[in-house]
């Protein structure tokens, strides 16, 4: 028996820009979460309240929808300031200052590095959003190695302090870890 026309459900209004964004905001806490390979499509679908294949047919693979997930996480640069002057008070107060947070870039590389394809992905993206920017703000020479290891010093405070949770990190005054950090930043922003 059929309902008469003033009980029928209206359709539900598709709205692809929401539907995309549920999506990507699902992947960027599983993949923060449990890296590259410890979810799936299917996960990531659950959680957005769609199905796997709506889930390809807006990023075409899991690998396209984590490339994309890497681009969100990596637009905001939160520790990298936009010029030379403040470039190293800026990173080290930024270090110092920094909340554990359950979605982070920092965090999603970590967990994923160990499958080849994302590691690409995520080197290409580190390339493009940090590595080359803080090159270009870098006086004199060495400036691509200078900035190169100016982010692993960045990468290994965030790693002793989030991951490892590093009593000396933790204990030591704020802003003697401060001053230090912007001296460490100094040398490779001088150099």
């Amino acid at each position: 028996m059929s309902r008469p026309r003033s009980e029928e459900v209206p359709p539900r209004r598709r709205d692809a820009a929401a539907t995309r964004e549920a999506i990507l905001r699902s992947a960027l806490v599983a993949f923060t979460s449990h890296g590259y390979d410890g979810v799936g499509v299917r996960d990531i679908a659950g959680a957005a309240g769609v199905t796997a294949m709506l889930v390809n047919r807006y990023f075409g693979s899991k690998e396209q929808l984590f490339a994309e997930v890497v681009e969100v996480a990596f637009a905001q640069r939160t520790l990298i300031a936009d010029d030379v002057e403040s470039l190293s008070r800026f990173a080290a107060h930024s270090l110092v200052a920094a909340e554990p947070r359950s979605v982070d870039g920092f965090l999603l590389m970590l967990r994923s590095v160990a499958n080849p394809r994302a590691t690409a992905i995520l080197r290409t993206a580190i390339e493009a959003h940090f590595h080359r920017p803080l090159q270009a703000l870098l006086p004199g020479a060495d400036a691509h190695e200078r900035a190169a290891l100016f982010l692993s010093v960045l990468s290994g405070v965030r790693l002793m302090q989030q991951v490892l949770d590093s009593p000396a990190l933790a204990t030591v005054d704020p802003d003697l870890l401060e001053q230090r950090l912007r001296a460490l930043f100094d040398l490779l922003v001088t150099s």
